[in-house]
C-alpha cells in the first residue's frame, strides 16, 4: 500500500524557502568562481554495515569530536561553501549529528546528508527537522538484503514511509545498476517505490572493484534507460555524462575537484573525491582560496573516466567557461601536470 508523502503548509514554505536558497546559491556560485559549491565532509569513517562494493568506512574508528566539526565547517564558512553534505561512513551513528547540521546552517551552507537509513525512527527523522536538514539521499540497492549489499528496500520501505509522514527535508531515493548487484531491475522497482512515496528518484552507476569505467552489460543498461525515462527529474541534464558510462566511453570534461568540489575526509584532509584520497591531501585549515583558484583550473587525469556524478553535477555549473591547462606543482621550477591520477583500490 503506497503511504504518498504528507503535504502541509509548513512543510511547502519550508520547501519554498529552500528552493529560493538554492537558487540564490547557483546565483552566486555563476558570478563568483573563487569558493567551493558542494564539499562532503566525513564526521563517521564507521559504518553500521558492510556492503562488498564501498570503500569509504571502516568497523572501528570513532567519531571525528564535535569540536573538531566545528572547526571545519567553520573553515569551510571562511572559504564561502554554499553546501555541505555530510557523509561516511554513517553520518546517523555520530552522537552529535543534529549540531553538526545546526553548525552548518548557522554558517549559511545549505545542509544535505547521504545514509543508508537504517537507523531512522520517527523521533530521530523529527530530530532532523530541528536541526535545518535541508537534503536526505538514501541508497537502495537491492529488493532483498544479500552477500553484496542489506540497504535492501524490504529493510527500508518502513523507513521511506516515516520519511513521508514526518520528513520536512527534500528526500532523493538513489538506486544503482553495476557493480556486481545479481538483479538490474531491483532499481527500476525501487524507483518506482520512490516515486510512489513523493520523493525525488535517481540512479547511479557503481564502478567495479578496482575503481575503473567498465560498460553496463545489456540487461543492466537496459535498466537504466527505462530509468532515465520514466519521469524526468532535477538531474536529468546530466543524462549525457551517464550514458557515456552505460557505454564505457569517456566524457570530456572539466572537473572542478578541489575547487568549486572538495571531499574531506575524518582526518580533516583535503581531497579531490572519495576514490582519489591523498590529492592534494591538504589539512583543511590550511585550505586557502588561492587553492581553490588553482584547482578551478588544474586538469585532472581522471576526469575522462570518472564514474561520480556528484562532482560531474558541481563542475557542470562552469563547463561553459576557463578551460583548464598544466599547471606548476607545488615547489616544481617547470610546469608539468600537476598530478597522474590513478583509480583507487579498495
Amino acid at each position: 500500500m503506497a503511504t504518498p508523502r504528507k503535504s502541509t503548509l509548513r512543510g511547502r514554505l519550508i520547501a519554498a524557502k529552500r528552493k529560493v536558497r538554492e537558487y540564490a546559491m547557483v546565483a552566486r556560485a555563476l558570478a563568483d568562481t573563487s569558493h567551493p559549491v558542494l564539499v562532503q565532509i566525513v564526521p563517521m569513517r564507521f559504518c553500521n554495515l558492510s556492503c562488498t562494493y564501498c570503500n569509504e568506512f571502516d568497523k572501528t574508528s570513532p567519531p571525528v569530536p564535535l569540536d573538531e566539526m566545528n572547526r571545519r565547517i567553520d573553515a569551510l564558512g571562511r572559504l564561502g561553501t554554499a553546501m555541505v553534505g555530510i557523509s561516511g561512513g554513517e553520518p546517523l551513528t555520530h552522537p552529535d549529528l543534529d549540531d553538526i547540521i545546526g553548525r552548518i546552517r548557522h554558517r549559511g551552507a545549505i545542509a544535505g546528508m547521504i545514509t543508508n537509513g537504517y537507523l531512522l525512527n520517527e523521533e530521530r527523522i523529527l530530530r532532523l527537522n530541528r536541526a535545518g536538514l535541508d537534503h536526505m539521499q538514501i541508497s537502495i540497492d537491492n529488493l532483498e538484503p544479500d552477500k553484496v549489499s542489506k540497504k535492501s528496500l524490504k529493510v527500508l520501505d518502513k523507513k521511506l514511509q516515516l520519511l513521508a509522514e514526518h520528513a520536512e527535508f527534500h528526500v532523493n531515493i538513489n538506486s544503482v545498476v553495476g557493480g556486481g548487484f545479481k538483479d538490474p531491475h531491483d532499481a527500476l522497482i525501487i524507483g518506482y517505490r520512490a516515486l510512489e512515496l513523493g520523493f525525488e528518484s535517481t540512479i547511479g552507476i557503481i564502478h567495479d572493484g578496482d575503481g575503473q569505467l567498465k560498460p553496463l552489460k545489456e540487461d543492466e543498461a537496459k535498466v537504466y534507460y527505462a530509468m532515465t525515462h520514466r519521469k524526468k527529474t532535477n538531474y536529468s541534464q546530466f543524462d549525457k555524462f551517464q550514458e557515456a558510462i552505460v557505454a564505457g566511453r569517456p566524457n570530456n570534461w572539466r572537473c572542478r575537484a578541489g575547487s568549486r568540489y572538495l571531499y574531506i575526509c575524518e582526518d580533516g584532509l583535503v581531497h579531490y573525491c572519495s576514490q582519489q584520497r591523498g590529492f592534494p591531501g591538504t589539512p583543511l585549515a590550511e585550505y586557502t582560496h588561492e587553492d581553490v583558484k588553482r584547482e578551478f583550473l588544474t586538469a585532472k587525469s581522471c576526469a575522462p573516466n570518472c564514474t561520480i556524478g556528484c562532482v560531474h553535477r558541481t563542475s557542470y555549473i562552469d563547463h561553459w567557461r576557463a578551460p583548464q591547462k598544466r599547471m606548476v606543482a607545488p615547489g616544481c621550477g617547470k610546469a608539468q601536470e600537476l598530478i597522474k591520477i590513478q583509480p583507487l583500490v579498495k
